[in-house]
């Protein structure tokens, strides 16, 4: 069986849930209804760094925050799903769009929304506060928990293993 560092070397593309995945899975209810999400800025250094390496990065989630959307889009995503219910119908779609196979596409989710697509891909991981059922399809178990550094976790192991982390002539911000 081929190990999890072996798996990294094909990975082209990431898939990120956001509540949980992004964020602790906190939200802040504010008076006029917003429901406001914290984000890990180490997360989003790497997120932009995959994006500016030319990995594609998509979004699948099913909460509806257009400031998610904001922040996502400042850091040079635009495959953005929110509101979404059936994650694997927008799975289906992305492998299509970016044509790229399951075994090259590293998903981190967390909670039972994730479980069909997770079923589905080569690289299947989560935080360490994720649930039980995600923990047992993920064949890596980041050390962190959501929204605290699970996302710069996966994406720095697939960078360095394919060489593209750092180095002083590509720097990146």
């Amino acid at each position: 069986m081929e190990n999890f560092k072996t798996k990294l070397t094909k990975v082209k593309a990431f898939i990120f849930d956001v509540d949980g995945v992004l964020t602790d899975g906190s939200v802040t209810l504010m008076p006029d209804g917003e429901q406001v999400r914290i984000m890990n800025i180490k997360d989003g250094y790497a997120l932009q760094l995959a994006v500016k390496k030319g990995y594609k990065i998509a979004i699948i989630s099913g909460g509806k925050s257009e400031m998610v959307r904001k922040r996502l889009l400042g850091l040079g995503i635009t495959d953005i799903y929110l509101g979404v219910h059936t994650k694997i119908d927008v799975y289906k779609e992305l492998i299509e769009i970016y044509n790229i196979s399951p075994e090259e596409i590293l998903y981190m989710g967390d909670d039972l929304p994730d479980y069909e697509v997770m079923q589905q891909i080569g690289v299947p991981t989560c935080p360490n506060d994720s649930a039980v059922e995600i923990k047992d399809i993920s064949i890596y178990v980041s050390d962190k928990k959501g929204g605290e550094g699970a996302v710069r976790d996966v994406i720095e192991q697939v960078l360095r293993v394919q060489g593209q982390w750092f180095s002083k002539e590509g720097f990146v911000w």
